[in-house]
């Protein structure tokens, strides 16, 4: 009995201490922990925001620009104080955000500097057309292409923290040889195919691509909490992800 209800409080504590949470509840103030977190979403999800400015008919250079600009704003408070919080998401809330961002520009381009006077994030954009370029279906209206971008972006960062356990060659050689399976069913000629490749039984790898399913959906939950404020949204917030790769 101890030990499941350690294991609740320990669940109860991780959803109640996500990085939307502790941004919300710091509000705009000085917290250290509230910056440290708001930063690390910024960081994560400046991808669909690129891609959104992009598709409302911005220039690379200027989308680039743009998506810099938005992020140092919010790091330093503004969009914070004057935006709603959009029932808990942080997905909505950033969307709302830079919808306000970039209705404004013209006039804060006539006041200021780009930039002037903000907290600087830097973001590695290099690959930032590439990327959209891949993923950005012509037919896609800005908010939508917004949706599947975030979608995306979870997943990949889900992914990446799953390789991230696997920390010896061994292991990351059974992940790389089984990451297929994730989202699909092998089948038994798959599952046999990979047994031969890996070294292991059918039954094995099968055992093993499921425990590996089970914790990437794991991480995918842990992922999705951490942008939203009530741990009764995970569930729903997922299913709006996964429907962005609708039609």
């Amino acid at each position: 009995m101890t030990s499941n209800t350690n294991t609740n409080r320990t669940t109860s504590e991780r959803f109640a201490a996500t990085r939307w949470s502790i941004v919300r509840s710091a509000g705009g103030g000085d917290s250290r922990q509230r910056d440290v977190a708001l930063e690390q979403l910024c960081r994560t999800y400046w991808q669909p925001l690129y891609a959104y400015v992009r598709r409302r008919g911005k220039s690379p250079e200027d989308a680039a620009d743009l998506t810099q600009e938005f992020f140092a704003r919010l790091l330093a408070g503004d969009s914070l104080e004057t935006v709603a919080p959009e029932k808990g998401r942080f997905r909505a809330f950033l969307l709302a955000a830079v919808k306000h961002f970039l209705a404004n520009d013209h006039d804060r381009r006539m006041a200021a500097k780009r930039g002037g006077g903000a907290v600087h994030l830097s973001l590695d954009m290099a690959d930032a057309e590439t990327l959209y370029q891949q993923a950005a279906p012509a037919a896609l209206q800005p908010d939508r292409l917004f949706d599947r971008q975030w979608a995306l972006t979870v997943l990949e960062v889900a992914l990446d923290r799953l390789r991230a356990e696997h920390d010896t060659p061994e292991k990351l050689c059974l992940f790389e040889g089984l990451k297929g399976t994730l989202t699909a069913d092998a089948g038994p000629a798959g599952y046999a195919a990979l047994g031969q490749s890996l070294g292991l039984s059918e039954g094995a790898v099968k055992v093993t691509a499921h425990r590996l399913r089970k914790r990437y959906r794991e991480m995918l939950k842990a992922e999705v909490a951490a942008t939203v404020e009530d741990p009764a949204q995970v569930a729903e917030e997922l299913q709006a992800l996964m429907a962005a790769f609708g039609e």
